[in-house]
């Protein structure tokens, strides 16, 4: 089986989700990569000849197509040239922009939605409620049980929906947790979605108790300065560390002497919802509790009181309450750490996550 991968943009730090599905499917992979109009094929310089490449501009040019004419033409016979049997489109507005290409190739697609595809207001809208994109798809995958419901809501075909959560790469699997440090771990990108001013106001209120707690925050985004700022507003300088982009294996060494792994998520105004963050799970088979709220996919994986804590959305003081308790309390913070990994290990693993999309795949060609 030939897979065609067509993603919105190539290896974005944030995306490892996507990584693992060029890495770790079977068969041959082809990763297509960028915006309709611009995409290329990762590991080849051109898309196809230049005597092709001047042919598909004298028709541009003579029928007057489109400019993206040339581009579609490109990749409709880099597809037949590399014998794609299925294509998985990464996104579901992705999916809608490509619309064309996808139906003149002829092959089976199935669309993989991952969070703001499936909530942004604007989005969605744009996209015609992605009717178009339900009508052509052998396959909808969703990644949260309440996305699952968003996209039926939308009018996707239930038996089109197939609810595939997620796995953590198996390098967070061998992480052993000293619980030796006050300290709070949280990574992602600083979006109104995952609210960090929310997680430094809740670690306000456990700073006036424990001065030697420490929150480290990873990441990269358009709230980093506001965040620094109420840091700084607070007094918080010393406690609240911001450490930029690191590298899975730096995640790795600050989740094994933490305490816990904190993220406040909640629905932004202008509707975008996490799908189920993959840092969450990678936290939780770690061996750390994950202290969080309910939102979109993260009750699915972590059980309040088991696993980790959650508190609503908005509620930073029951958040504070939560990082207090567990450093009140080493003992059920490891407790709750070693059943976050036994249960992320049993259901969610990445050889779970990657079986049921190589099925869907496979079986999208048979239909």
């Amino acid at each position: 089986m030939n897979i065609a991968i067509f993603s919105p943009s190539q290896n974005p730090y944030s995306e490892t989700f996507i990584q693992a599905h060029k890495n770790y499917l079977k068969d041959q992979v082809f990763y297509y990569f960028g915006p309709a109009g611009r995409i290329k094929l990762e590991g080849r310089e051109n898309l196809v000849s230049k005597t092709k490449l001047f042919r598909f501009r004298i028709v541009q040019k003579i029928n007057k197509y489109e400019s993206y004419y040339i581009n579609e033409q490109s990749i409709l016979t880099s597809l037949k040239k590399n014998a794609i049997d299925v294509i998985l489109v990464e996104y579901g507005n992705h999916a809608y922009n490509l619309i064309s290409l996808l139906k003149d190739s002829n092959l089976p697609v199935v669309v993989h939605f991952h969070g703001y595809d499936a909530s942004a207001y604007k989005t969605v809208k744009k996209c015609n409620n992605y009717k178009a994109v339900f009508n052509l798809a052998e396959k909808i995958i969703a990644v949260s049980l309440k996305m699952e419901q968003m996209l039926l809501s939308l009018g996707c075909p239930k038996d089109k929906l197939v609810y595939n959560v997620y796995g953590p790469q198996p390098e967070f699997e061998t992480v052993r947790p000293t619980f030796s440090k006050k300290q709070f771990i949280g990574i992602g990108r600083f979006t109104d979605k995952k609210a960090p001013y929310y997680t430094i106001m809740a670690f306000k209120e456990v700073a006036v108790k424990y001065r030697d707690a420490r929150l480290l925050l990873a990441g990269d985004g358009a709230l980093l300065n506001v965040c620094q700022n109420l840091a700084k507003q607070y007094g918080l300088e010393n406690q609240v560390k911001f450490l930029g982009v690191i590298t899975p294996d730096e995640y790795r060494a600050f989740l094994r002497e933490s305490l816990a792994f904190v993220q406040h998520s909640i629905t932004s105004a202008n509707g975008d919802m996490e799908g189920t963050p993959l840092a969450i799970l990678e936290a939780s088979v770690a061996g750390l509790p994950v202290i969080s709220t309910r939102h979109a996919g993260i009750p699915d994986v972590i059980m309040d009181g088991k696993t980790g804590l959650l508190s609503d959305e908005h509620d930073v003081a029951a958040m504070a309450q939560n990082m207090l308790k567990l450093l009140q309390d080493n003992d059920f913070a490891q407790r709750l750490g070693s059943e976050g990994n036994k249960h992320i290990i049993k259901s969610f693993s990445i050889k779970r996550h990657i079986e049921v999309l190589q099925n869907v795949l496979e079986n999208s060609i048979n239909t």
